[in-house]
């Protein structure tokens, strides 16, 4: 008899310290699919599961998907909406023989911590105790003892910038078949040390200290007993108990040993925990230095408003610094202001335009500043990822415009979006291979964007709900002790979860 699998998910990712909340109209902008239409995805963690499915003849019982760039906290109303049709539609289509839930990890409900634990939790008490469980995760993920527990099997994504959703969607598939056909019986581990940091020096690419405990992680993969390994460095911009980074290691019925693996990568990443920490500049510091660089682009990187770790977008810190030196080189500047774009879709090409941009949805970071310039492009920004979580998804910026201040064009948007590459500015008719300066608001992908053309990288400290160091971030739930403000905790032992 062919085995049948669910297969939905509700995926985002979530700031406690800013942003624009997330709705249901945040999820239509992305990806939201449900029923039949679930089958059709073909890329993305999602069309790697539906891939290992279809090839081992799985009959597949497509549930709900929601995916959307992130923000602040979930709506209480939406995800009670998406997670009730989740949950009904996976009762109708009882009895299954496992179920796959591509999952974040780092989002936060309104009144709800721990969504992802909240979801895989109701999904067993449809499922009973029998049927397995895999969720795949980001691997910033807030791994929490509710979905250890309610979970057989959590699956990390493996680089950072993030290429292989795909291929952990396949990762992911393969482990739930193993445990139906009844080879593996699944036990798990993570150790979590306080290390909260940005993912400034979280790439698993090269030898940075990430990377070096991700490759001790998949060399543990080859001994014997071992199904997966996973490595986590938590999304530090939410704020809930018990946070940490460290490791999760799968067994096959050997508990004793995913505890000391877990614990092993645990230490390791605490002994890196230094190397994680990023130098920072002043806007006026890294321009300044920037000027002297020969050639270009030249890279200033406001993580601190980073749409893809939640952050509204609308900063306009390093704009301002950029207007003050009086800068004359071609420069790119990204703002999310829907006020501004509107007004210049308003007003048409080639029309001057006087306005005050900037800290319009997230007021707390900074003020608007006036500016005065021409519009030159007008779109109603959509364009097409090419690659990452959303590969071959069409993005949308809404209604956009380029506004040119002298050699300083910013590229006004209406929503935030998700910086993958360049997308973008090229979706704007913006070239950044000819500019001098780039504002950059991601604090990895834009290695990926620009690591062959950049001349030099200045990490800047500018406020926002996303910064480079966590050292000021005012936490309510994370207690103390913790990395970066405690340097040294003695008699530290990783904290750890297990099923």
């Amino acid at each position: 008899m062919r085995k049948r699998v669910a297969i939905g998910s509700i995926l985002t990712e979530c700031n406690q310290f800013g942003g624009s909340p997330i709705d249901i109209q945040c999820f239509e902008r992305y990806e939201l699919r449900r029923g039949t239409d679930v089958l059709k995805a073909d890329t993305g963690v999602v069309g790697g599961m539906l891939q290992v499915l279809r090839e081992n003849q799985v009959e597949i019982a497509p549930l709900l998907y929601a995916s959307s760039c992130p923000g602040g906290p979930v709506i209480a109303e939406c995800y009670a909406q998406l997670k009730t049709e989740l949950i009904d539609r996976l009762s109708k289509a009882m009895p299954v023989d496992g179920v796959l839930l591509p999952l974040h990890g780092a989002s936060v409900v309104e009144g709800i911590g721990d969504p992802e634990g909240n979801l895989i939790k109701a999904v067993r008490h449809i499922t009973g105790s029998e049927v397995p469980i895999v969720a795949t995760l980001d691997l910033h993920a807030h791994v929490t003892d509710e979905m250890i527990r309610f979970a057989d099997a959590l699956i990390a994504w493996e680089t950072y910038p993030h290429r292989d959703a795909f291929t952990t969607g396949i990762r992911g598939a393969k482990v739930l078949l193993s445990i139906i056909k009844n080879s593996v019986q699944p036990t798990m581990a993570m150790a979590k040390v306080p290390v909260i940091t940005s993912g400034i020096h979280g790439s698993t690419e090269g030898n940075s200290p990430f990377a070096q405990v991700m490759k001790t992680a998949k060399e543990y993969e080859a001994e014997d007993d071992v199904i997966s390994t996973s490595v986590f460095l938590v999304h530090p911009y939410i704020d809930q108990p018990g946070m940490g980074s460290g490791g999760l290691v799968i067994t096959n019925n050997n508990l004793e040993k995913a505890i000391n693996l877990a614990e092993k990568l645990a230490e390791q990443y605490w002994d890196k925990r230094f190397q994680l920490e990023p130098e920072i500049y002043t806007p006026q510091e890294a321009i300044e230095s920037g000027l002297k660089t020969l050639g270009g682009p030249v890279l200033l990187v406001e993580t601190a408003d980073c749409c893809g770790g939640g952050a509204a977008g609308d900063s306009v810190a390093t704009l301002a610094a950029l207007l003050e030196a009086k800068v004359t080189l071609p420069s790119l500047v990204p703002v999310v202001d829907p006020r501004v774009a509107k007004i210049c879709h308003q007003a048409g090409v080639g029309q001057e335009i006087r306005t005050h941009i900037g800290h319009q949805l997230d007021p707390n970071w900074g003020n608007p500043i006036s500016v005065t310039g021409k519009v030159t492009q007008l779109s109603q920004g959509r364009f097409q990822y090419t690659g990452g979580i959303w590969d071959g998804i069409t993005g949308n910026m809404g209604p956009s415009a380029v506004l040119t201040l002298g050699a300083i064009q910013i590229l006004v948007t209406t929503h935030g979006t998700y910086d993958w590459a360049d997308e973008q500015f090229r979706t704007a008719g913006l070239d950044p291979s000819t500019a001098k300066f780039i504002v950059v608001k991601n604090p990895m992908n834009y290695q990926f964007a620009y690591g062959d053309i950049a001349k030099s990288v200045f990490i800047l400290d500018t406020p926002g709900p996303t910064p480079a160091t966590c050292r000021h971030l005012n936490y309510r739930n994370l207690q103390r002790p913790y990395f970066p403000v405690d340097k040294h905790i003695p008699n530290l032992r990783p904290t750890m979860l297990r099923c």
